[in-house]
């Protein structure tokens, strides 16, 4: 029996949806793991309006994404520079449940395992604003000064935005929860849809928020006995390209019913499913079959070189080489060899404007992709069964 994994192909972002939907009949969660510029965003919204189909008023699925982050806007006081405040927009449904539920404590909660800023809501006037403490200049040189003293309506970085707006989704995630007679204003979500919450964030918290995701999602169960905690139940999505995340997400999940996919561009406006349910899941693994793809077929940009660093640098860094450039193997000419460096090291390529590279970069290219597999014979899964993963002559 084969054990490769299964690809599923779709046309149109509708027909992807109604998998996802299908698979939620029967599994309480989806993941999806995808690159940057796949459509991850349009598939959650494809994903939100598919609950709609009973009309306007109907809706079904509470998600964060882009969009959620475009709900809030910054109003500098360019006149005065001095009243900085961070303003939602009423109109959207995500703050239906603003004005009545107070939320400062749900969102603090989540906030403190993160940032050291504090905020304060104007209810009145539907916006936000932050303060932190600074340490005092003055302490130590009078008896009587604080340590510290109090700067309001300051300017948050857009990684501290992120994360308040993040922590903003959880509370109302929380108050959905624990709605468990649909009786609150968000009684009519019935699925998450959650698509990389971590955009600006360290490592560290990428695996604290992947934790405090699955925490609220999977309460345990000694709480829930302790408490005696009934749970809404909802359906999720998670979909991120961030590696680290993604794999904290798949762990926690693991022992409850999900399915795992990769999602992958196939043409203009199609995608493909690949399931990994039964696979591990190493996004170098599934990178390394698009260079080899980009091999096979010829079509070389300039973007796939960073794609090669990066696999480059994952791989030294695991074997404890103080740099990528011992995992070129097989390149014996030492001008080649330079050059190779030279293009890696330097390239800035952006995967949105695509330039094919000139033939004896692709040489060159192939060399180095060919080596490097040679070398730490990777099993690359079948991603693209109308490409014959054969070698190319190195020119």
């Amino acid at each position: 029996m084969s054990n490769k994994p299964k690809l599923h192909a779709y046309k149109a972002i509708p027909k992807l949806v109604s998998r996802l939907r299908d698979d939620l009949k029967v599994n309480e969660f989806v993941l999806l793991f995808a690159f940057n510029g796949t459509g991850k965003t349009r598939l959650s919204v494809g994903f939100k309006e598919k609950g709609k189909k009973g009309g306007k008023e109907k809706k079904d699925t509470l998600y964060f994404n882009a969009f959620t982050e475009d709900l809030f806007s910054w109003d500098n006081d360019l006149e005065n520079d001095t009243t900085r405040v961070l303003k939602l927009n009423k109109a959207s449904n995500f703050f239906i449940g603003f004005r009545e539920l107070a939320l400062e404590e749900k969102i603090y909660k989540y906030l403190e395992r993160y940032a050291a800023f504090d905020f304060r809501f104007d209810y009145e006037n539907w916006n936000v604003t932050f303060s932190q403490g600074a340490k005092n200049p003055l302490f130590g040189k009078l008896e009587d000064a604080p340590e510290y003293i109090r700067q309001d309506h300051i300017k948050i970085s857009r990684g501290e935005e992120n994360i308040f707006i993040w922590c903003f989704y959880l509370a109302i995630c929380e108050l959905v929860l624990d709605d468990v007679e649909r009786t609150g204003p968000y009684k009519w979500v019935d699925y998450f849809y959650i698509d990389d919450p971590i955009s600006s964030l360290d490592d560290n918290n990428a695996i604290a928020v992947a934790s405090d995701l699955c925490k609220l999602l999977l309460p345990k169960e000694e709480e829930e006995k302790k408490e005696k905690k009934k749970v809404r139940p909802v359906k999720c999505v998670i979909s991120s390209h961030h590696s680290l995340f993604f794999n904290v997400v798949c762990n926690e999940l693991r022992n409850r019913p999900h399915t795992k996919y990769f999602l992958y561009k196939n043409g203009q406006d199609g995608h493909t499913l690949q399931s990994t349910t039964d696979t591990p899941f190493f996004h170098h693994v599934a990178l390394l079959a698009e260079l080899k793809k980009a091999d096979s077929t010829g079509v070389i940009n300039t973007y796939h070189f960073n794609a090669l660093r990066s696999i480059l640098e994952r791989t030294a860094t695991f074997f404890g080489f103080d740099s990528f450039g011992k995992c070129i193997h097989g390149i014996e000419d030492e001008v080649l060899y330079t050059r190779a460096l030279n293009l890696l090291s330097h390239g800035k390529y952006s995967v949105y404007e695509p330039a094919e590279m000139s033939d004896d970069n692709k040489a060159l290219f192939r060399r180095i992709l060919n080596a490097f597999l040679d070398k730490y014979q990777f099993q690359l899964p079948e991603l693209f069964p109308e490409v014959k993963l054969q070698p190319v002559p190195l020119g």
